[in-house]
């Protein structure tokens, strides 16, 4: 299992500090529906103090996450 590098990103509250809370949960099953679109798979996810760090098997796909956030953070 290879991974593409890692993205992090700060995406909810300072309490989120587990993959049990229902917001993590969310954002896991998003992550997962979107490596299946790509045909790859979601290597790992780990929620830290409210950052997300998760990475995939997939170059393309981290790739335009990457592009993605990049764009909105020029907004």
């Amino acid at each position: 299992m290879k991974s593409s590098g890692f993205i992090e990103v700060d995406l909810f509250s300072k309490d989120v500090n587990s993959l049990d809370n229902p917001e993590a949960l969310r954002f896991k099953k998003l992550l997962e529906e979107v490596a299946k679109e790509y045909e790859c798979r979601l290597i790992s996810l780990d929620i830290d103090e409210g950052t997300a760090i998760f990475s995939f098997d997939n170059d393309e796909l981290t790739a335009e996450i990457l592009r993605v956030l990049k764009n909105d953070s020029e907004t």
